[in-house]
């Protein structure tokens, strides 16, 4: 998939799925704060831990993405062939937010059938 149809996709899916993860895990919090349970100690810390994750890999994702750009522009600089315009802020866009991306997708998908 080319990386401007993956930050589009990625961008959407945040914009639109986000908000609805985080009104399931407030509505998730405050039933069980009203009832007293511990039943959300589970959920609250697999959400610190692939926040935690995410940004961790979207680090990463997107220091390789700028290493490989100053690798193109250096050879063709050292080679004399200039390449092309690339895309390279939307390459560096679509590899920061890809974890984001799918991680809300997959939360939104099991957050949508758990049962209350």
């Amino acid at each position: 998939m080319s990386s401007g149809r993956r930050l589009r996709r990625d961008a959407s899916s945040l914009w639109l799925e986000a908000p609805f993860v985080m009104a399931m895990r407030i509505h998730s919090m405050q039933m069980a704060a009203l009832t007293g349970t511990a039943q959300d100690t589970a959920e609250m810390t697999k959400m610190v831990s692939e926040k935690m994750a995410a940004t961790a890999e979207s680090a990463m994702a997107v220091n390789v993405a700028l290493a490989n750009a100053a690798f193109s522009a250096f050879m063709g600089a050292a080679t004399g062939r200039m390449p092309k315009a690339s895309k390279t802020g939307e390459k560096l866009a679509a590899a920061a937010l890809t974890p984001y991306g799918k991680r809300v997708r997959s939360n939104a998908r099991r957050l949508a059938r758990k049962k209350v």
